[in-house]
């Protein structure tokens, strides 16, 4: 009777690694780089479904959802972004509780604050300080957190001039958190989340009017996936038009 008992056991463990583990991160790395939303859309919600509650799936959930309502807004849908931001906020509370994701959280929590303003801007005022504080407070507790520096950065990049935005400043903050993540990791490859943070630097050098670095990171985004969708036919191909004229 052993034998059976193992199976079981080692099939469990199996099935909790692809849930939580490689095979979500590579499906949803392969819907960012072929602008496959409707994948990406699939995969957080059986992930959602799946409902992890240990620390490592649960910052996996939230990074997804993340990048869903970020795209959700962008592209003006914003009634389903604020199902996901809602799904996002609860899983983030869960996730507060394992103290050692803390920076984390902080991090999040600024980038949920942002994309309350990107669907209504008369909360700039009040939410744009409480994003502040807590990307400040998610480089406090650990500054060697990427995610803490981007979101810092978006800060800088989506704040007008007037009231103290800078790209430049973005642009050094995003730099910032592309040297930490490059250190912290080694291997980024199939990370959804480096391959944005590379667009994020290319599209950046494009605002302060480095046409020459922003080429020379959508080459670099190239090199590594040669199909990256919107890098190729929309980025670059913007970046050589600005060039010539």
């Amino acid at each position: 009777m052993e034998r059976p008992k193992r199976t079981i056991i080692t099939l469990f463990l199996f099935l909790t690694a692809i849930v939580y583990g490689e095979d979500f991160n590579a499906e949803i790395y392969k819907a960012y780089i072929s602008g496959n939303m409707q994948r990406w859309k699939e995969i957080t919600d059986r992930f959602q479904t799946a409902k992890p509650t240990d620390g490592t799936g649960l910052a996996r959930l939230v990074n997804y959802q993340y990048g869903y309502i970020g795209w959700c807004i962008g592209t003006g849908r914003n009634e389903e972004a604020k199902k996901y931001l809602e799904l996002a906020e609860k899983n983030l509370k869960t996730l507060e509780k394992n103290k050692a994701y803390l920076s984390l959280v902080r991090s999040y929590e600024s980038a949920f604050y942002g994309y309350r303003i990107g669907m209504n801007k008369m909360l700039a005022p009040v939410l744009g300080l409480k994003s502040i504080d807590a990307a400040k407070e998610a480089i406090g507790l650990d500054d060697k957190n990427p995610m803490a520096w981007v979101q810092y950065g978006n800060i800088r990049f989506y704040t007008p001039q007037i009231f103290g935005g800078s790209k430049q400043e973005a642009l050094e903050y995003y730099l910032k958190a592309l040297n930490l993540m490059e250190r912290n990791n080694g291997n980024n490859t199939g990370d959804w989340n480096y391959m944005h943070l590379l667009t994020l630097v290319a599209r950046a050098y494009t605002y302060v009017g480095d046409y020459t670095s922003s080429l020379k990171f959508v080459d670099r985004i190239l090199a590594i996936e040669p199909e990256f969708k919107w890098v190729k036919d929309e980025l670059y191909p913007e970046i050589m038009k600005k060039m010539q004229n």
